[in-house]
């Protein structure tokens, strides 16, 4: 795949002749809401059926293009038939073999079931090797608020992507609960009945592990989750089941706050298979505009992550959807509207303005005027976004991504990331 950021006058026409291919296959693969409108700015995958060509420019050497186009210079010399490295020159056409395709783990978060769930996994299945079904919420009895999810259970399994049972501290028509977690996580009685109560669900409905998603956890009640984790995992381990959780996105041990200090980075990283890093929503709803998922603020995290969980247990977070800010920002009364990608894109082309990309976060972002004069700002994804969040994950050598949140549409992302990697599949 090549990305191409459309420039003043060119058109899908101009573009294909470029790159030599088909128009409609560029249509196809992007999903262009109206091919006749591209935006300047605007960011578009280039298929390309054969490796691309280079002239050799003075100065260059295979060392040289191969950190430049991500490969290695035996992989140049093999698809060229040099024999000697160093006997390259000015002039010279070199075919640049794609860069090797590592293979990686992908999971994908699910919160909306019945036919909409049903119609995602179909469509995005085939790319994942888990399903995150979100979220059985846990009562302070250990009881478990069901969910009505076997048809996405079975479609998951059909797919060859393994379902997960994910569990949370959500009160229903709420959120994330601080005094429910502690109710859990004080009494042994109460874990072992959620426990039990796990096991059967599991067992019942063809669930291949166990997704522990237990946020704003009282910073006191950190050495009782982790307790409550050699629980799970002293009892579900035996039974084969995979045990893994979602953490928030620290930069350092000892980083205070309600969501961050419970979560107990090298614990985790001991006991559990994997760990989802939440690395989104520095831009938030109810927080400044900025980009959800910077690439900059992701790498702090890693930093920190790789010190203290194993790289092969580390799931680096990845969204799939973006924001739209009406302007001023207010603390407290301004709230941003959740955008797919493909929907934010949609809404440029409908206000007909240009698509800007911060070189700091790697993120797209356009201002537009709404019909009643208000100034609006928009945070989204796109294909260089992607791809750096990609480029982040060869660079740490990670087990692999999750997507937050399965349903938004965004479809450069599939092409590119089969693009990047192959995709292990745990069942069949």
């Amino acid at each position: 795949m090549i990305i191409h950021t459309i420039r003043p006058g060119e058109s899908v026409w101009s573009i294909s002749q470029q790159y030599g291919v088909n128009p409609n296959r560029i249509v196809q693969i992007n999903q262009l809401p109206d091919p006749s409108r591209l935006l300047i700015g605007q960011s578009i995958l280039i298929p390309r059926d054969r490796p691309p060509t280079h002239t050799v420019q003075p100065g260059e050497s295979l060392w040289i293009l191969a950190q430049r186009f991500g490969t290695t210079v035996e992989a140049i010399a093999q698809a060229n038939q040099i024999m000697e490295p160093a006997m390259i020159f000015p002039g010279m056409v070199l075919t640049i073999p794609p860069r090797p395709r590592p293979t990686i783990e992908t999971n994908g978060y699910i919160q909306r079931l019945g036919d909409v769930g049903l119609a995602t996994v179909q469509q995005v299945g085939n790319y994942l090797t888990y399903l995150s079904l979100f979220s059985y919420e846990v009562r302070s009895d250990g009881t478990l608020a069901p969910l009505d999810d076997e048809a996405i259970i079975a479609e998951a399994r059909a797919r060859g992507a393994a379902p997960l049972m994910v569990i949370t501290n959500i009160v229903e028509g709420e959120d994330f609960s601080s005094d429910l977690a502690r109710a859990v996580l004080a009494n042994p009685e109460v874990q072992e009945t959620l426990i039990t109560n796990i096991l059967s669900t599991m067992g019942a409905k063809g669930f291949t592990g166990l997704n522990i998603d237990f946020e704003y956890i009282y910073p006191a009640d950190r050495e009782l989750y982790n307790q409550f984790l050699q629980r799970v995992v002293d009892r579900l381990r035996p039974q084969g089941f995979s045990i893994s959780s979602a953490v928030a996105p620290k930069v350092s041990a000892d980083q205070v706050g309600l969501l961050y200090e419970a979560h107990d980075y090298p614990v985790h990283g001991q006991l559990l298979d994997f760990v989802v890093i939440m690395t989104y929503e520095w831009g938030w709803s109810g927080g400044p505009p900025m980009a959800v998922a910077p690439v900059n603020q992701v790498r702090r995290v890693l930093d920190y992550a790789v010190t203290a969980i194993p790289r092969e247990k580390i799931m680096m977070g990845m969204p799939l959807y973006g924001y739209d800010w009406t302007l001023p920002f207010v603390r407290g009364e301004t709230w941003a509207a959740t955008l797919s990608p493909q929907g934010a894109l949609q809404r440029a082309i409908q206000y007909n303005t240009i698509i800007e990309y911060d070189p700091i976060a790697q993120a797209p972002f356009y201002s537009y005027y709404d019909q009643q004069g208000r100034e609006h700002i928009v945070w989204f994804e796109d294909a260089r976004s992607a791809q750096a969040k990609y480029d982040l994950l060869r660079e740490y050598n990670l087990r692999g991504v999750s997507y937050w949140v399965l349903g938004l549409d965004f479809p450069q992302n599939w092409p590119l990331l089969v693009d990047n990697f192959e995709v292990r599949k745990i069942i069949e």
